[in-house]
């Protein structure tokens, strides 16, 4: 069979699908179940459940943001391999996205109120990465993975002992993550010079407490 040719309009047609998905609608997800599925619900008080909350919130629009950024790339990706790469990506953390959105819901909260502006700027920042070289772009992949693998681990300790459900999303979405970072790094990711590896942290502080909030 062959493969289709995506013309330029294609292919902003669907880039503009996947925004409008991620950040308004259903995403297009993996096969996978939610780890959560099959853990029932345990009982929290108000504050415990506000924090969870906040933290699952910040999760969430973490993944918006990855969508973004893994959106830009693709776009300015130079070898159709790393752009493979970055859709299967993508795809995952569609799954990521869908599980702490319904996590939000059964804690009676709400998503970040300022996601679009996490997508967009996540969206330049991957086209940017994207033009600078497939190495250098997946050595950003491969940081920004290693930054959220340490904030979940800060929030699976700050979880409320008992949010069982939580607890299992991220966790998954720690293998998850890990395994992208791998990839992006066996496909000829760069190890990212020290001040870049900084403005990033400082970047994503900013977003986690704005998130957390609103």
């Amino acid at each position: 069979m062959t493969e289709r040719t995506y013309t330029p309009a294609d292919k902003l047609i669907g880039n503009i699908d996947n925004a409008m998905r991620t950040i308004f609608g259903q995403p297009q997800i993996t096969e996978r179940a939610n780890p959560a599925e099959d853990i029932e619900e345990t009982e929290m008080s108000a504050a415990e459940k506000k924090h969870a909350a906040g933290l699952m919130r910040v999760n969430h629009a973490g993944e918006v943001s990855a969508q973004g950024l893994y959106t830009g790339q693709a776009l300015t990706a130079r070898l159709p391999g790393v752009r493979k790469k970055m859709e299967r990506a993508a795809m995952e953390e569609n799954d990521h996205l869908e599980w702490c959105e319904r996590r939000l819901n059964e804690l009676d909260s709400h998503k970040s109120l300022i996601n679009p502006l996490w997508y967009l700027g996540s969206l330049a920042i991957g086209a940017a990465a994207g033009v600078a070289g497939d190495k250098w772009s997946l050595g950003f992949v491969a940081e920004t993975e290693h930054q959220v693998i340490k904030h979940l681990e800060e929030h699976l300790e700050s979880l409320p002992e008992q949010d069982e459900k939580s607890r299992a999303v991220l966790e998954q979405m720690k293998v998850d993550e890990a395994h992208h970072a791998t990839v992006a790094l066996q496909h000829g990711g760069a190890d990212l010079p020290t001040p870049v590896k900084k403005l990033m942290g400082l970047t994503s502080k900013v977003m986690t407490t704005l998130a957390y909030k609103i």
